[in-house]
């Protein structure tokens, strides 16, 4: 595959490449654009990748919804993202994440990385072992995911100001795919709030702590996406809204944690002529990014859940310009974003 065509498509900067076979690294790393400051994002490792090819559009498609993240959200930082395609079989895990680590530190902060699927604070303590452009840290801004959290939920109360005409959560029907970190925080500012909530996981462990922690409801992850609920939020792996789930949709809000909800844009088209509120994912899910990029800095926790809170007035932006115009709330946010990028 030619990576020209959608790197000049796309206006992305770079991808790199990395290899290292005393280790078995096989790493991408996109960066998308550093206009408004180095590139910043997670480090997603996974072995399931098909190809190479599929790995590097992942890094691709990853690094332009960071860009667009940080703009909306106001960091000073540009959008990255890294793909490890993790080896088979057994490998020193320890020394593959350092030999990233050299990796990293030779892009001489365009980029910087932080924690993603598939990587854990202590895979980011060897990659921080070899270069100072690593954020996330244990001990500094820590775990992003209840940041994260927070910053969602206060979006969906902006969309229930939006379509409901109030902001108490009280009583709200929640499904939520994906109780993992962030889906499980999710549940916490939700259950405090008030709502009603229904679980689905594909770790059954996930499920019966949220059902414990939170009484929520378990459902299957099939079920999950049809439930008559008010809100539905997708905090799993991307492509939640897709052929097959979209028809089964009774929620009306879609605002959950997850990356890239929308497999292709016209499935957005699809849920905007059902009449179904779309809550932007890199607009509602910046609290981590916010969170992490206050690490970068100088970590200052209350700055960052300040700055995770005003995710309330993004995303009463974006629905109340939708509303005005009525063009779909994915393509207003997209136009706040290429206005600061590119005017």
């Amino acid at each position: 595959m030619s990576y020209f065509p959608q790197l000049l498509e796309g206006r992305y900067e770079a991808l790199h490449f990395f290899s290292d076979a005393r280790t078995g690294l096989r790493a991408f790393v996109g960066v998308h654009s550093t206009k408004l400051g180095p590139a910043l994002g997670g480090t997603r490792a996974l072995s399931t990748y098909a190809s190479e090819e599929e790995a590097a559009v992942d890094a691709l498609r990853l690094a332009k919804g960071m860009t667009y993240k940080a703009a909306l959200c106001g960091v000073p930082h540009g959008g990255g993202k890294a793909v490890i395609w993790l080896p088979p079989g057994r490998f020193d895990r320890a020394a593959l994440f350092e030999a990233f680590g050299r990796a990293v530190d030779s892009l001489q902060g365009r980029y910087i990385t932080t924690e993603d699927s598939g990587t854990s604070p202590a895979d980011l303590a060897n990659v921080h072992k070899h270069t100072r452009f690593a954020a996330g840290l244990e001990g500094k801004s820590g775990d992003p995911s209840p940041v994260t959290a927070f910053g969602v939920v206060r979006g969906i109360e902006a969309a229930a100001r939006h379509v409901w005409g109030r902001e108490d959560l009280k009583g709200l029907k929640v499904a939520i795919l994906g109780v993992g970190h962030v889906g499980s925080a999710l549940a916490g500012e939700l259950h405090r709030r008030g709502a009603s909530l229904w679980v689905a996981d594909a770790d059954p462990g996930r499920v019966e702590a949220a059902v414990q922690a939170f009484g929520a409801t378990p459902v299957s992850a099939e079920d999950v996406v049809g439930l008559p609920v008010d809100v539905y939020a997708p905090c799993a792996l991307g492509g939640a809204i897709n052929d097959q789930t979209l028809p089964r949709l009774q929620a009306q809000v879609v605002a959950g944690a997850a990356n890239n909800q929308l497999l292709e844009p016209r499935h957005g088209e699809a849920l905007a002529a059902r009449g179904i509120v779309y809550c932007p994912d890199y607009a509602i899910n910046a609290g981590g990014l916010i969170n992490v990029a206050q690490e970068v800095a100088g970590y200052d926790r209350e700055k960052a859940i300040a700055g995770a809170s005003r995710v309330y007035d993004t995303i009463a932006q974006i629905l109340r310009r939708s509303k005005a115009s009525g063009e779909r709330p994915e393509v207003i946010a997209d136009r706040i974003v290429d206005e600061k990028l590119y005017g």
